[in-house]
């Protein structure tokens, strides 16, 4: 049975760096895309940012662009996203979730309501001073 799991969360200064990683075990991610997505308290979850099956395609909420970046290594079977400076109001519960292309896509720009197949259980980020 396959599964997802987060790690690189923590607390940082306003203006620090993480690096998050969600590792897959019990199946492979190269057919999978992978989508980032976040929960603060009080708001629903949004979608952060996704990349596609063959790597070839990237995407970034407006308000991430030139901070956030999403790489994956099919070898470690591991899909990483890199936050630099990081704001107050990127403190949330980031999870990612693994599913066919077209399903992260509209999932992770909130076009379309699916029941994704994989998801991790989250990792906290904590911006504060």
């Amino acid at each position: 049975q396959g599964q997802l799991v987060e790690s690189g969360g923590g607390l940082v200064q306003p203006g620090g760096s993480l690096r998050l990683s969600c590792a897959a075990s019990g199946f492979t991610l190269d057919y999978y895309a992978i989508g980032w997505f976040r929960q603060a308290p009080g708001k629903e979850r949004e979608g952060v940012s996704y990349i596609s099956s063959d790597n070839g395609t990237t995407y970034y909420s407006d308000s991430l662009k030139g901070r956030f970046t999403i790489s994956r290594d099919n070898a470690k079977n591991t899909v990483y996203l890199q936050m630099n400076s990081l704001k107050l109001e990127d403190t949330a519960v980031y999870y990612c979730a693994a599913d066919l292309d077209p399903m992260i896509f509209c999932t992770v720009q909130n076009t379309c309501t699916m029941k994704l197949r994989y998801w991790g259980q989250g990792t906290q980020v904590t911006v504060s001073s």
